[in-house]
């Protein structure tokens, strides 16, 4: 005969069912409320579009008020942190090794932090890097692939360029030069680069990440919400590449935005995808070495952290959700997760909020100890590299050192270009960051005997590099004449590209 239960415990059993059924009503309602307020923000629309790029970001602040408003707050910069903020700083100014490293291109000679998207084209326009063409018989350094992350004036070139007229057909956009299209280059990253104009469905509008998931048997298009979340920030906040004019695989397909995700998300396995293509950014000049320059590998650090790997996306920590009037929307002004604890790490941390500041911070100090060694061996191993050069060795040699060195530098490059690494993956940034150290050292100590061979015992002289200035004069670069073409560009060729673009209702 089943034991009965006691009065109290039947009564105990009808109060814990009535909590549950409450709070299950309570939840429901909330889907329903925010299903209402999606439902109603869609059928009140003001403006209907047909097509689904709409570059002018302006365009819908009628109809999105508040997440066009948080969205133009990107252009604040009075964020402080400890290591990230908003402001822009001299990188190089700060970390005069990285002249040195980056010599032979164009980083060499401007390198700051980055502000918010409302930034990026003015950023863009006047950072050193891009050159100064049309000023005084200079030509441009830089291909249109350049602008490709800079705004949804991109995907509508890519498809006026083409001749299927599609979104995700580039055309002839990648073969253009960068000031052939400076004039259309516009409006800022917005709306149109994360969502169809039509629908405001989640949709990434760069072909890359399309044809870098397709090469590995992957469909961006049945990537889940929370995914998309993540890879409307991907497309571009990845490690990519501009497939060389000369190579002869891919003939026509000169400066081809390329994502070197087919052998896997790792710092390792993008360095095995270049080297079984025989691929290097540039040859540094002082120790003739073919370098990998790492872009800002963001996506595929983050996938190596925690927080990614418990499923938490980009938005999430970026684009917290916000409450306004009873609505609840994403907060578009996208910036450090540090900026609002309550609203981001808080949400799952039950931590004061100071105490995970200075839990971010640690770990980011950690990791600048090691970036901090890692840049100064391999500054010094370029410099003696040249010195056993000048001495007669031979390229046999050589190559193992300079083999060294590109390992080196590619683990370094990798860990510091993507931004926010020392907090998405602070193991696997030490990781490279300490194997840098490994291969630089290693090949400092070959450099030693080499040199010992030539006839050179002891240290091995190296110019002063111990600021900006004196690094940029070491690797030979004439900085007051790059200035002043470059502030003449921006007077005289930019004013030029915002009239017409004005004059032809590409700018609001």
């Amino acid at each position: 005969m089943a034991k009965q239960l006691k009065k109290w415990q039947g009564w105990l059993l009808f109060g814990g069912a009535m909590v549950i059924v409450f709070l299950l009503g309570l939840l429901v309602s909330s889907l329903m409320e925010r299903r209402a307020e999606v439902a109603s923000v869609f059928n009140n629309k003001r403006t209907e579009f047909t097509d689904s790029i709409i570059a002018q970001n302006e365009k819908f602040k009628a109809d999105y008020p508040r997440e066009y408003e948080t969205w133009a707050m990107t252009e604040d910069t009075s964020f402080v942190s400890k290591y990230n903020s908003s402001q822009e700083v001299d990188v190089l100014e700060q970390r005069p090794e990285m002249v040195v490293l980056w010599a032979g291109y164009a980083f060499s000679r401007h390198y700051n932090t980055p502000r918010g998207h409302k930034h990026c084209l003015d950023d863009l326009r006047k950072i050193l890097r891009t050159g100064n063409p049309g000023i005084d018989g200079d030509a441009d350094m830089q291909p249109a692939t350049c602008w490709t992350c800079k705004g949804p004036d991109v995907p509508r070139m890519m498809r006026e360029m083409s001749d299927t007229k599609s979104v995700f057909d580039p055309g002839n956009y990648y073969a253009a030069k960068w000031s052939e299209l400076g004039h259309e280059m516009m409006n800022t990253v917005g709306c149109s680069d994360c969502h169809d104009a039509r629908t405001m469905d989640l949709r990434p509008a760069r072909p890359a990440l399309y044809e870098a998931w397709q090469r590995a048997g992957k469909d961006v298009n049945k990537a889940s919400h929370q995914e998309m979340r993540s890879l409307v920030c991907a497309q571009c906040h990845t490690e990519y590449y501009f497939i060389k004019p000369d190579d002869p695989k891919n003939p026509g397909k000169a400066n081809y935005l390329m994502f070197p995700q087919d052998k896997g998300m790792t710092c390792e396995a993008a360095e095995e995808y270049y080297d079984s293509i025989g691929f290097y950014d540039y040859i540094h000049p002082l120790s003739k070495t073919p370098i990998l320059k790492a872009q800002h590998p963001g996506y595929e650090i983050a996938l190596q952290g925690i927080h990614a790997q418990r499923g938490v996306s980009c938005a999430d920590c970026h684009m917290p959700y916000k409450s306004e009037g009873g609505v609840k929307f994403s907060d578009h002004h996208i910036m450090s997760p540090l900026a609002n604890i309550d609203r981001t790490c808080q949400t799952c941390h039950r931590q004061d909020a100071e105490v995970l500041r200075q839990n971010v911070y640690e770990r980011q100090a950690k990791c600048n100890e090691v970036r901090d060694r890692a840049e100064q061996e391999l500054a010094r191993a370029h410099f003696e590299t040249k010195f056993i050069i000048e001495k007669g060795a031979t390229d046999a040699e050589l190559k193992p050192i300079q083999d060294l060195l590109r390992k080196s530098q590619w683990r370094w490059d990798y860990a510091i270009a993507s931004h926010g690494a020392t907090f998405h993956a602070p193991q696997e940034v030490t990781r490279l960051l300490s194997h840098s150290v490994d291969y630089a050292q290693q090949a400092r100590l070959l450099i030693a005997k080499v040199a010992a061979r030539h006839g050179h015992l002891g240290d091995i002289p190296v110019p002063d590099y111990s600021t900006k200035a004196k690094a940029q004069l070491a690797i030979g670069l004439d900085m007051p004449k790059l200035k002043e073409k470059k502030q003449k560009f921006l007077n005289t060729v930019v004013p030029k590209w915002v009239e017409d673009a004005k004059s032809k209702g590409k700018l609001m």
